[in-house]
C-alpha cells in the first residue's frame, strides 16, 4: 500500500481523535446537560417572575380586589372613584355650580409703560411684588410673575388680539379663596390697568346639594368631593339648572369586575402551573423528559404554592369563595359559589388579598427566596451552572491542545514511516 501525504494526515487525524474521543464525549454530554438545565431554570425563573408581576399588579397603586361601582342616572354630569370600603346605597345630588378659577386681563399696556414702579399680586391673604423697573417688555413681566419664588399660585400669559397685547392672569387652582387681587404703585399706566381689569372668570367654590335642589349644601374648592359618601370620591363636570331632576348615584358591588380580578389571579397561577408541567414532564416513548423532571427545587416551589392557595388569610380562604385546585394543581372558579360567598362576605374576600400578611404579599415574599437576584435559590443554581459551563469550555480548550499534540506526534511518526518506505523503494529499485 502506498503511503502518501493524504494517508499520513488521515491517519494522524483518526488516531488523535481516538485519543481524545472519550473525554470529548463526556464533555459534550456535560455541556448539553448543563445547558438544558440552565435553559429550563431561566424559563422557570421567567415564569415565576411573570406570576409575581401579575399578582403584584392586582394591588398596585392602591388597587383592591373587591370592586364597587357607581352608576349615574344621567351621563355627563359626574364621575366617581369607588373604593372597596364603599357601602351600597342610592344618593341624589343637585349640582348648583362648579368650581372655577380666577382670571383677569390687564388691557392697554405696552412695553414702553414698564421700567418703573411695582405690581403687587395676591390670593387668599398672601401676596408677592414684582419690580417693574427690572422689566423692559410685557414678556419680561409675564416671566417675572411666573418665576417669582413667592408666587402665590397664579400664571401670567400674553394674549394678542387686534394688535393689542393683553396680560392675562389666571389662578392655578379653583375655589373662592383663589381670587386674584391687584395693586400697583409708582407707575401710572399700570395703576390705571389694575384699577379697571377685565374679569374673565370669577373664582368660585363648587356647590352641590345632597338630596336634591333643596338638600344639604356641600361645598368644595375643587369639583372633586372626597368621601362625601364613605369610600366614594365624586367629580362633578356639569352644573344643573334650577328645576332639573337631581342626579342619582347608585353605589353597589360590581360582582362581574370583582370576578374578573379573581380570574386574573387564577389565570396567572395556572399559567405558572403549566410551566411546571412542561419543565418537569416525566417523558415517554413519544415525548422527551423535562430538563427539571424530579427536581427537588421545583417540587418545593410547587409544594409551597399549593399550600398557600389553601391557607386562610384575613380569616378567609380561596376555597370559601369557590376557588379550588383540581387534581392537576390548576385553579378553577365555581361561579355560583363565588357570587354567593362574595355577596355574603365581601370584606372577607378583600382581606384575603389585601389584609396584613395577605395571600398576594405572602406569595411575593416566598417566591423572592427563589427569584431574588441576590441569593435567590434559582439565581445561585444558574450561577453554578454557568460556572460548570465555563469549566467545560476550558476542558474543550485542553482537549484541543491534547488533540493538536497527538496529531503532531502521529503526523511525525507517519511522515517518518512514509519517508522510510520511500527510501526502501528507491533502494530496491537499484537492483
Amino acid at each position: 500500500m502506498a503511503i502518501d501525504t493524504d494517508y499520513v494526515q488521515n491517519m494522524a487525524t483518526q488516531l488523535a481523535q481516538y485519543e481524545v474521543q472519550g473525554q470529548l464525549a463526556r464533555a459534550n454530554r456535560n455541556q448539553a446537560s448543563y445547558q438544558a438545565q440552565l435553559n429550563a431554570l431561566n424559563s422557570l425563573d421567567s415564569a415565576l417572575k411573570a406570576f409575581k408581576s401579575s399578582a403584584s399588579g392586582l394591588k398596585s397603586a392602591g388597587s383592591t380586589m373587591l370592586v364597587n361601582s357607581a352608576k349615574f342616572s344621567e351621563e355627563g354630569y359626574a364621575s366617581a372613584t369607588v373604593s372597596s370600603k364603599a357601602v351600597s346605597g342610592s344618593y341624589d345630588f343637585f349640582v348648583e355650580q362648579l368650581a372655577s378659577k380666577s382670571q383677569f386681563a390687564l388691557e392697554g399696556l405696552q412695553d414702553s409703560d414698564l421700567g418703573s414702579g411695582s405690581l403687587t399680586l395676591g390670593q387668599g391673604g398672601e401676596s408677592f411684588t414684582i419690580d417693574l423697573g427690572a422689566t423692559a417688555t410685557l414678556s419680561d413681566l409675564a416671566a417675572a410673575i411666573n418665576d417669582a419664588a413667592d408666587n402665590t399660585g397664579l400664571k401670567a400669559t400674553l394674549v394678542r388680539s387686534s394688535g393689542q397685547v393683553n396680560l392675562v392672569l389666571t389662578s392655578e387652582k379653583t375655589g373662592a379663596d383663589q381670587a386674584i387681587s391687584l395693586s400697583a404703585s409708582g407707575n401710572t399706566a399700570m395703576q390705571n390697568a389694575v384699577s379697571n381689569p377685565r374679569e374673565l372668570s370669577v373664582a368660585k367654590d363648587a356647590i352641590v346639594r345632597l338630596g336634591g335642589e333643596g338638600g344639604i349644601e356641600l361645598r368644595s374648592t375643587s369639583n372633586t368631593f372626597d368621601n362625601v359618601i364613605d369610600g366614594v370620591s365624586l367629580t362633578f363636570t356639569k352644573a344643573q339648572q334650577s328645576g332639573d331632576t337631581p342626579l342619582n348615584v347608585e353605589v353597589a358591588q360590581d360582582q362581574k369586575a370583582t370576578k374578573e380580578k379573581a380570574q386574573t389571579f387564577v389565570t396567572a397561577f395556572n399559567t405558572l402551573m403549566s410551566s411546571f408541567d412542561t419543565l418537569t414532564v416525566s417523558g415517554s416513548e413519544s415525548s422527551a423528559r423535562g430538563a427539571l423532571a424530579g427536581d427537588a427545587s421545583v417540587r418545593s416551589i410547587e409544594g409551597m404554592l399549593n399550600q398557600l392557595i389553601r391557607t386562610p388569610f384575613g380569616g378567609a380562604s380561596l376555597t370559601e369563595f369557590g376557588i379550588s385546585a383540581d387534581r392537576n394543581g390548576k385553579l378553577t372558579i365555581d361561579s355560583a359559589r363565588f357570587e354567593k360567598a362574595l355577596a355574603a362576605n365581601p370584606e372577607g374576600f378583600e382581606k384575603l388579598f389585601n389584609d396584613k400578611g395577605n395571600l398576594l404579599d405572602t406569595l411575593d415574599k416566598n417566591l423572592a427566596a427563589y427569584t431574588s437576584s441576590a441569593g435567590g435559590l434559582l439565581t445561585d443554581r444558574k450561577d453554578n451552572l454557568n460556572l460548570q459551563l465555563r469549566r467545560v469550555n476550558q476542558q474543550f480548550d485542553t482537549l484541543q491542545t491534547q488533540y493538536d499534540s497527538y496529531y503532531n506526534r502521529y503526523l511525525r511518526q507517519y511522515t517518518g514511516l512514509m519517508q522510510t518506505m520511500a527510501a526502501m523503494e528507491q533502494t530496491s529499485g537499484m537492483f
